[in-house]
C-alpha cells in the first residue's frame, strides 16, 4: 500500500514539472507562404503563426511594411487555446505588379516588448502569357471627336411645370382681381345709395301679397336703423324706438343732424307701428304699409340732407384712415407673397436636391472654389527648362531658390513653380533642374522618398504609396509615384482626406519633376487633376 502512494506521488510530481517546464517555455515564431511563384496581379498568402502563453501581449507588424510587395488586406487573427497556451494566426494577402523576383522582408512580432523576427522569403513573379496566335493584335486608333450627349431636359422641365403650377395657384387664391359678388357689391355702395336700394329690393318683395306684415316691417325698420347707424353714427340698431328718437332730437339740438320735428314724429309713429307688427301681431292696411315705405323712403332722403358737410378736419382723419387701412391691406399682401415665395423655394431646392444631390445643389447657388477652377478659363504654358508643358487652371508662379542649397546639392541650375489653392484643396508643383555633373544620372526612388519625407514633415499621416510606370501624350516615360492620405491644411491644424501624384522625368544631368496635391471631398478636384494629366507633357533636350 505505501508503495502505491509512492508511485502516484511521483507521477504526479512528474506531471506538475512538466507543466512548469512547458509553462516557462518562450513564444515559438513560424511564418509560412502558400506559393512562391505569381503572376502579375495575383495574390499569395503569407501566414505568420505565434504560440505564446496566455498571458503574452502579441502585436503583429501593421500597414505597408512588406514593400517591395504591396499589402492587399491583413485578415483578423484567429486565437486557439490549447494545454495552456496560445496559438495566433495572422493571415496577410500581398501582391505584385511588376514582373521580377523580390524579397519578402522579415517581419518584427512584438511579444510582451520583446522583437521576434520571420523569415525572409524569395517571391518570383512572372509576366501574363499573351497568346497571339489566338489573339489577333491591333495598331491602337485614332482619337476622333464625338458629340456630347444630349443634355436631360426632362428633369429641368419637370422644376420648371412645378414651379409655374405653384406660381400660378398663389396668384390665383392672393392676387387675382376677383369678380364682387352681389352681396359685396353692395356693401361697397355709400350708405345712402345702399339704403335706397335696400328699400327698392322691399318695394317689389312678395311680403305685401303674402300679408307678411312682420318680416316686411322688420326689413324696413333694419334698412333705416342701418342707414342711420352708418350715416350719422348713432347707435340705432339696438336702440329702442324712443331710445332712438330721443338720440335724433340731441343730436338735432346740438346742431348735427338739420331735421324738422315734423320727420322725427313721422318717424316715430312709424317705429311704433313696427314695434305693434312685430310685438303685438297687428296688422295694418296694406295702403298704411306702403305708405310708411315711402314715408322712411323720405325720412332717409331727408337726413341725408340734413347732415352738415364735413370739416376739413374730418376729412383729413377719413383720408389718414383710408391710408392706414390700403398699408394694412399691402402688408398683409407682402406677407402672403413672402410666405408664398418662401414656399416655392423650399419646395424647389428639396426638388432639386432629390435630382441633383445636395452638394450639386449647395455648390450651384453658392459656389464652389473647386467648381471655379474647372470652369474658369485654362492656361497652357511652359515651366523651367529643360521644359515641363502644364495646362492649369492659374498660372504657376515662380519660387526663389536659394544658391547655396543649389551648390550643396551638385545643381547648376533649378526652376520651381507653384500654384496653391486652399480654397479649393488644389496644389500644383513643377520643378525643373541642371545637374552641375552633364553626366550624372538621376535617382528617382532617392527623389521620391525626399519628397514624401518633405510631405511628412508639412503634417501629412497614413501616406499610402504605390508606383508605375507613365508615358506622356508624347510617349516620353518616366515614374508615377501616387496614393492618398490625410493632409494638413494650410495655417491651420485641420486635415482632410486627400490624394496625391509624383511624376519623375530625366536623363543625363538632368531632371523634371511635378507633383499634384488634391482634396477628395469633391469630384470637380478630380476632374481638374484628370485635366491636368491629360494634357502635361515634358520634352529631354538640354
Amino acid at each position: 500500500m505505501a508503495r502505491e502512494r509512492q508511485r502516484v506521488f511521483l507521477l504526479a510530481l512528474c506531471l506538475l514539472s512538466l507543466s512548469l517546464a512547458r509553462a516557462q517555455e518562450g513564444p515559438v515564431i513560424r511564418s509560412e507562404v502558400d506559393t512562391t511563384n505569381i503572376r502579375i496581379g495575383e495574390q499569395i498568402r503569407f501566414t505568420v503563426r505565434v504560440e505564446a502563453d496566455t498571458t503574452a501581449q502579441v502585436i503583429f507588424p501593421e500597414g505597408q511594411t512588406f514593400a517591395p510587395l504591396e499589402t492587399v488586406e491583413a485578415l483578423k487573427t484567429d486565437t486557439t487555446i490549447r494545454d495552456g497556451r496560445m496559438e495566433l494566426i495572422k493571415t496577410y494577402a500581398l501582391t505584385q505588379f511588376d514582373s521580377g523576383n523580390y524579397l519578402l522582408p522579415t517581419q518584427r512580432i512584438e511579444v510582451d516588448g520583446a522583437g521576434f523576427f520571420t523569415d525572409s522569403l524569395r517571391i518570383a513573379v512572372g509576366d501574363v502569357a499573351v497568346d497571339t496566335t489566338a489573339q489577333k493584335l491591333y495598331d491602337i486608333k485614332a482619337s476622333r471627336e464625338v458629340e456630347a450627349p444630349p443634355m436631360r431636359l426632362w428633369p429641368w422641365l419637370l422644376g420648371l411645370a412645378v414651379l409655374a403650377l405653384i406660381g400660378g395657384g398663389v396668384y390665383y387664391f392672393f392676387f387675382r382681381e376677383k369678380p364682387l359678388t352681389e352681396e359685396e357689391q353692395e356693401a361697397l355702395l355709400p350708405p345712402y345709395e345702399r339704403a335706397m336700394l335696400n328699400l327698392k329690393k322691399l318695394e317689389e318683395s312678395p311680403y305685401l301679397i303674402q300679408d307678411a306684415f312682420k318680416p316686411y316691417y322688420t326689413e324696413l325698420t333694419g334698412i333705416v336703423r342701418s342707414y342711420l347707424e352708418e350715416e350719422i353714427e348713432v347707435d340705432a340698431l339696438e336702440s329702442t324706438t324712443d331710445q332712438l328718437i330721443t338720440k335724433l332730437e340731441i343730436m338735432r339740438d346740438a346742431g348735427k343732424l338739420n331735421l324738422e320735428p315734423g320727420t322725427l314724429i313721422q318717424f316715430q309713429k312709424i317705429l311704433q307701428t313696427a314695434d305693434l307688427v312685430k310685438f303685438a301681431r297687428s296688422r295694418p292696411e296694406m295702403k298704411q304699409a306702403e305708405a310708411d315705405r315711402e314715408a322712411i323712403r323720405n325720412i332717409v332722403e331727408r337726413t341725408h340732407e340734413a347732415i352738415p358737410e364735413p370739416t376739413e378736419e374730418e376729412l383729413l382723419q377719413q383720408e389718414a384712415y383710408r391710408e392706414a387701412l390700403e398699408a394694412e391691406k399691402r402688408k398683409k399682401r407682402l406677407r402672403i407673397a413672402g410666405i408664398s415665395l418662401a414656399g416655392v423655394l423650399v419646395l424647389g431646392f428639396v426638388g432639386a436636391v432629390s435630382l441633383y444631390g445636395f452638394q450639386t445643389v449647395k455648390e450651384s447657388i453658392f459656389g464652389s472654389p473647386s467648381k471655379s477652377l474647372l470652369e474658369g478659363e485654362w492656361i497652357a504654358s511652359s515651366y523651367g527648362y529643360p521644359p515641363i508643358l502644364l495646362e492649369t487652371p492659374e498660372v504657376l508662379l515662380r519660387q526663389e531658390v536659394p544658391e547655396e542649397r543649389l551648390i550643396k546639392a551638385g545643381i547648376q541650375d533649378m526652376d520651381v513653380f507653384m500654384f496653391s489653392d486652399p480654397g479649393a484643396g488644389v496644389s500644383i508643383f513643377a520643378r525643373s533642374m541642371a545637374f552641375a555633373d552633364r553626366e550624372k544620372e538621376p535617382d528617382f526612388a532617392q527623389n521620391v522618398e525626399e519628397v514624401l519625407t518633405q510631405m511628412e514633415a508639412q503634417g501629412a499621416k497614413n501616406l499610402i504609396t504605390k508606383q508605375e510606370e507613365y508615358e506622356t501624350k508624347s510617349g516620353v516615360k518616366g515614374l508615377k509615384v501616387f496614393g492618398s492620405g490625410r493632409f494638413t491644411l494650410p495655417d491651420s491644424d485641420e486635415q482632410h482626406e486627400g490624394e496625391y501624384t509624383i511624376l519623375i522625368f530625366g536623363g543625363k544631368g538632368f531632371m523634371q519633376q511635378i507633383i499634384l496635391s488634391w482634396r477628395t471631398d469633391n469630384t470637380y478636384n478630380e476632374a481638374t487633376i484628370e485635366r491636368i494629366l491629360e494634357n502635361l507633357d515634358v520634352k529631354l533636350s538640354v
